[in-house]
């Protein structure tokens, strides 16, 4: 396609504007395909996430330790056959002979391991609401901790989400009797898992990174499932075949929304993500209250209000700059393109 500047003669230039608009249009419709490829995916990561605790329900009488400790190992496995299925051993390898990838994938699996286990101990002694709560003040989180991490500014709005962030926090900790550690340590867990993963960035994909991080955490999760089969606490064996393969199938189910949500992130901006991010919290929230019908007091629920109303004003500060730095980058994109000359 010739560019705006170009010499063409009068013949030929209806034939370049309509070649022009036919490769706009099309492209057009290749970035609204993509974007509802991307919205899907999301949907489906995130729609997974929330209704994770009623796979832990189902595995029921096996405890938190054994469930972590499956999920780890069968991950593994199924991780192996993906990426045999996909040629993808050079990418493993590749990262094994990186330390600087290698270390901050252990580190970051070390996270994912205190995530894990503790998002499970608390669906499984009847606390998913709290556990649900951890997913909710996680972006709060995820700000404050940009604050002290990377040293960032924070814009008005976001400070005061932060704050009424706090005054949630405290509302909650009278309201349990003790202070939400559970949610706590999910928040900062996973908030500090994206940090450290955001290091290696594009150095690995989702199927490399989880592949790696089991592959850490595999000794220790094999030599708890030892043990525990030795004590004879173990269910994986003894609750019949149908508990045998669903335990197995939390490779699966770890693996899935994983690689849903890397084909997400590659279609969507980060705006659009982190308004999809809500969706697992909120189901979350309607499995323990319906399903597993968990006490929520009043002085809950204004707890919960409150930290809902500081996603509110993070979401109101999150849009606005997604609009200013869109019309900024209109403006210079306009302030670029060489004026028409006339004839």
């Amino acid at each position: 396609m010739p560019s705006p500047d170009s010499s063409t003669s009068e013949a030929h230039a209806p034939s370049v504007a309509v070649s022009g608009s036919a490769g706009t249009t099309s492209e057009l419709k290749a970035v609204d395909k993509d974007t509802k490829a991307g919205v899907g995916f999301g949907i489906g990561a995130y729609g997974l996430w929330g209704l994770l605790p009623l796979y832990f329900f189902i595995l029921q009488p096996a405890g938190s330790v054994e469930i972590v400790a499956n999920r780890v190992v069968w991950s593994l496995i199924f991780c192996a056959g993906l990426l045999t299925l996909t040629h993808s051993w050079g990418a493993m390898a590749k990262a094994f002979r990186d330390r600087s990838v290698l270390g901050t994938l252990a580190l970051a699996a070390g996270l994912i391991a205190v995530n894990w286990l503790t998002y499970t101990y608390g669906v499984t002694t009847g606390q998913a609401v709290e556990a649900a709560l951890g997913y909710f003040i996680n972006p709060l989180v995820s700000v404050l901790l940009g604050v002290f991490v990377l040293k960032e500014k924070l814009r008005p709005l976001q400070w005061s989400a932060v704050v009424i962030g706090f005054v949630a926090v405290g509302v909650l900790t009278v309201s349990y009797g003790k202070l939400p550690w559970i949610a706590l340590t999910l928040a900062f867990s996973f908030g500090l898992y994206g940090f450290v993963k955001k290091r290696v960035g594009p150095k690995v994909d989702a199927l490399t990174s989880l592949s790696v991080e089991t592959v850490v955490l595999a000794p220790l999760a094999g030599l708890t499932m030892i043990v525990l089969a030795v004590n004879g606490t173990a269910t994986l064996t003894t609750n019949g075949t149908g508990h045998f393969w669903i335990m197995a199938a939390s490779g699966i189910i770890t693996a899935v929304p994983l690689l849903l949500f890397g084909a997400s992130a590659r279609r969507l901006p980060m705006t659009t993500i982190g308004l999809l991010q809500y969706i697992a919290p909120i189901l979350q929230f309607i499995v323990a209250l319906v399903v597993f019908r968990e006490d929520m007091p009043a002085e809950r629920w204004i707890g919960f209000g409150i930290v809902w109303l500081a996603l509110v004003v993070l979401t109101v500060d999150m849009l606005a700059v997604t609009r200013r730095n869109a019309a900024v980058k209109r403006a210079t994109k306009r302030a670029g393109q060489p004026k028409p000359t006339r004839p």
